[in-house]
């Protein structure tokens, strides 16, 4: 992926799967990718896909219930699902730090839920739409982060 904003076009899971597989091969320990987009736009597919390129083998959900997951690939990987919290103010103080620290790669699905508390740990912005069918939008951006 370049540092650049990319747009690119998917017409299947697995296409989608595979350009999480792109993403993957730029992250490093620290850095966090929060992905958005409508419910079934395929935030997990990519983060699976991802996931793979990264080492891991088990299964990997969506942790929408539990709110986080953490796998073990060629580094500690983390993955948020915020979808069912309106806000933090209500959650362990901790939470992100939990998940997404120096030593773990993380994604973080439903990211607005986060912010400001995700600004700057933030290394990549996906966002997912339908685009008809089994076609989806991908958008993808770096972003700032501290220094």
């Amino acid at each position: 992926m370049s540092a650049a904003a990319e747009t690119a076009e998917t017409s299947s899971a697995s296409e989608t799967e595979a350009l999480g597989a792109r993403i993957a091969a730029g992250l490093r320990p620290g850095d966090v990718v929060v992905v958005s987009g409508e419910v079934g736009a395929g935030k997990t597919t990519l983060i699976r896909g991802a996931c793979r390129a990264l080492g891991v083998e088990g299964p990997i959900t969506s942790p929408t219930f539990t709110i986080g997951q953490r796998y073990s690939g060629r580094h500690p990987i983390s993955h948020l699902d915020l979808y069912r919290l309106s806000g933090l103010e209500r959650e362990e103080p901790a939470l992100l730090g939990d998940y997404l620290d120096a030593d773990s790669i993380g994604f973080v699905e439903w990211p607005a839920v986060a912010e400001p508390e995700l600004a700057g740990r933030k290394a990549l912005e996906v966002r997912l739409s339908h685009a008809g069918g089994d076609s989806r939008r991908v958008e993808i951006r770096a972003a700032s982060r501290r220094k």
